[in-house]
């Protein structure tokens, strides 16, 4: 690691009292993320993980974020853990004016990255069920909240992480798209709900032995609960163009987190918030190949354009269920 980073680490440590010895710690700097750095610590019989956001997000455009948002996931992580204490990581310690935390170091061995499960075509319905439970407790829990409203007030990061990069981004490339688009990013930016994770993607979930855990909260806001099972379904369908033999697979676990989620929302009425899913997910699926964060995996034309194919109709004229858009895209990858 840069010897910047190297500093606030050792200082971060010692302030913290998490490492008596620093000369015998050993730091090893961990891989996948874009908007992070992340080092697992082994010292004294113990080990850990420590994360420092990044003020310049690791992508070819030009990605800046703020790095306060290290602090909202802190207290994302935090406040999960109130509510489903088994489905996020401990908090060990942390320093919020410099961007840095440490927590609970989860051993790849008994806790997998679902993304990597997946792209080996492992593909568990009742697993994707049990995260649509998990993510639907979280929202109920915190819905109409003013105290976490307050506290998750993060509108100009969510914007910067996820609304102009996904939404606002795409709707540049798709000029004829542009303005349900840009309506949608507003309206979405607009909602006060629920406490959102932002980033509910296959590469932050873990599949551990009670349960998924979820890691990665850095877009942590408290605004559009829809955007989160959004998010996840897109890359579900994603999945079926990056290991195909398992799409019957991927689409199940579609349906399945769609429909335990759904059966856990009790702020509103089902059908209407499953109408605001169904309406962001063909954008954030345009996004994956038209955005500032394409899909590493999604690189041939002919997928881009499945893709395009699926997604810009449902732009231009949304449908109000998710079983439409995903019997779309059932119908687009078996041709």
């Amino acid at each position: 690691m840069a010897q910047i980073a190297a500093e606030i680490v050792a200082d971060f440590l010692r302030s913290a009292g998490l490492v008596e010895d620093l000369a015998q710690a050993r730091l090893t700097p961990l891989t996948g993320g874009v908007a992070s750095d992340i080092w697992k610590v082994e010292s004294g019989g113990r080990v850990f993980v420590v994360k420092k956001a990044l003020a310049q997000l690791r992508v070819a455009q030009t990605w800046l974020a703020p790095v306060s948002r290290n602090a909202s996931e802190v207290d994302w992580l935090r406040e999960a853990g109130r509510i489903v204490p088994e489905a996020v990581p401990a908090i060990l310690a942390d320093d919020a004016k410099a961007g840095i935390f440490a927590m609970s170091y989860l051993d790849p061995a008994d806790h997998p990255v679902w993304k990597q499960e997946l792209r080996a075509g492992r593909a568990d319905p009742g697993f994707a069920g049990k995260l649509g439970q998990v993510v639907a407790a979280i929202h109920a829990r915190t819905r109409g909240s003013a105290e976490i409203a307050r506290r998750f007030a993060n509108d100009d990061t969510f914007h910067s992480i996820r609304i102009e990069p996904y939404l606002e981004a795409t709707a540049r490339v798709h000029a004829d798209l542009a303005v349900p688009l840009m309506t949608l990013a507003k309206e979405t930016l607009a909602a006060k709900l629920a406490l959102v994770h932002g980033d509910v993607s296959p590469k932050n979930i873990l599949v551990g032995p009670r349960g998924p855990v979820i890691l990665d909260a850095e877009c942590a806001w408290y605004g559009e609960p829809a955007f989160d099972l959004a998010f996840c379904l897109n890359h579900l369908l994603l999945k079926c163009l990056w290991t195909p033999a398992a799409g019957t697979g991927f689409l199940a676990c579609f349906d399945a987190l769609a429909e335990n989620y759904l059966a856990g929302v009790d702020w509103e009425l089902r059908e209407v918030i499953e109408a605001r899913v169904a309406r962001l997910l063909p954008a954030l699926f345009l996004a994956r190949v038209d955005g500032k964060s394409p899909a590493e995996y999604v690189t041939a034309d002919a997928d881009k354009n499945r893709i395009r194919r699926v997604a810009r109709p449902l732009i231009a004229s949304p449908v109000p269920r998710l079983s439409t858009i995903r019997q779309l895209w059932a119908e687009e990858i078996s041709r």
